[in-house]
């Protein structure tokens, strides 16, 4: 059947007491701004602790409920009947006929679940709970009613209109894009990046993104494929301005002056360096990465460590606790997984040490930084000045 309305649901942004506005109007904001790209014309409305959205032409259904599963803030996408006000027989039948268009099987099990929030309503929810069960056992001989695990709910909410559905739709959850600052993302062509950028955007944060690129060791497919991962995770986040910075004198001065089982650290300081550069310019609060403890050499507790010490921004690190396959799991759910493993080196797999220190000391990577003093300042300048901006949607 076509639905004509639809009842999103959020859980957080109910918490929010006075402020909760604010949230719901990003919330209905960032709908907006996903319903863009679904064909058709949908209202969205917004009702005392409820979100609406109401197609007002043809649309494709499948189309529709995937654009809003990948709205942070929606807990539940609900396709439902809204009728006008109406007398308690009319209601009845509604509903029934509802159940009836929805669930044409005739061995089920329910429960009926009314909410009267308008108390001038003359009969009681436990009232509507009672005769809409009985109506249905009526009509559908076979069916039963259970109250702990039914097979489905008929939720009646008795408001200034009155809504009636069975099915409740996960939506991705979170808060709202644009409810908790910008930050920016150290993105590479990895698993874990993107993986990161999604969770932190779920918290409401919005996301900006950096890439470091090195011409002629990294390839303009490897650029490509960051863009493309940019652009998977902007289909939840919204849009992400990408940073593309040329790293690669950097990195040969860095590999001609430092040791070189000190490489990886040096080089992870000068990104983070100027990465934070660019979230100041920016106005981003947070720097994300997608570092997870002992993963690789320059991700264990004394290489982060050594790394944190250049930045003065806080650096938000989502997957720090996970392992490998949990991360793999997350980004083959939101579609990253197929472009992160692409066989295009990005330029810290180029630049790997051999033998990469694991437990670096601050004093001598400060100390081989010494020997870095006479470029290395016009080096970073030029690199963030000749930045490529991208927009990825």
């Amino acid at each position: 059947m076509q639905y004509q309305s639809f009842l999103i649901k959020y859980a957080e942004i109910g918490t929010k007491g006075k402020n909760r506005y604010i949230f719901e109007d990003a919330l209905m904001q960032q709908i907006r701004f996903h319903l863009n790209k679904v064909e058709g014309e949908f209202a969205i409305q917004k009702e005392q602790g409820r979100i609406y959205v109401n197609a007002k032409s043809e649309y494709d259904y499948d189309e529709l409920i995937c654009a809003l599963q990948k709205v942070f803030g929606v807990t539940g996408i609900c396709p439902m009947m809204q009728i006008e006000k109406c007398d308690y027989e009319t209601l009845r039948r509604e509903v029934l006929a509802f159940v009836q268009r929805e669930h044409p099987e005739q061995a089920f099990s329910f429960k009926v679940r009314a909410k009267r929030a308008d108390k001038h309503y003359p009969v009681t929810s436990d009232e509507i709970n009672a005769d809409v069960g009985y109506d249905i056992l009526t009509a559908y001989p076979k069916s039963r009613v259970d109250v702990h695990n039914p097979d489905f709910i008929v939720y009646i909410e008795i408001r200034k209109n009155i809504n009636v559905y069975t099915k409740n739709i996960r939506g991705a959850g979170g808060m709202p894009i644009g409810t908790n600052g910008k930050a920016m993302l150290l993105l590479s062509g990895g698993i874990d990046s993107p993986v990161a950028g999604y969770m932190i955007a779920k918290r409401g944060v919005r996301i900006e993104a950096v890439y470091f690129h090195a011409p002629p060791y990294t390839s303009e497919r490897a650029k490509q494929k960051v863009v493309d991962l940019a652009k998977l995770v902007a289909q939840y986040a919204g849009p992400v301005k990408l940073h593309v910075i040329n790293f690669t004198e950097i990195q040969l001065y860095i590999y001609e002056k430092c040791p070189h089982d000190e490489l990886t650290i040096i080089m992870r300081r000068y990104m983070m360096r100027i990465a934070e550069r660019l979230a100041e310019t920016n106005d981003c609060i947070g720097l994300i990465t997608g570092e997870s403890i002992g993963q690789v050499a320059s991700q264990t507790m004394f290489s982060l460590r050594t790394t944190d010490e250049v930045c003065g921004l806080p650096v938000y690190r989502p997957v720090i606790g996970f392992d490998k396959q949990e991360i793999v799991d997350l980004s083959e759910k939101i579609g990253t997984y197929e472009t992160s493993i692409l066989p295009y080196e990005d330029c810290c797999t180029i630049f790997v040490a051999k033998h990469p220190v694991t437990k670096p000391n601050l004093k001598s990577i400060k100390k081989s930084e010494e020997h870095l003093k006479e470029k290395i300042e016009e080096m970073v300048e030029t690199a963030v000045s000749t930045e490529e901006v991208i927009w990825c949607s």
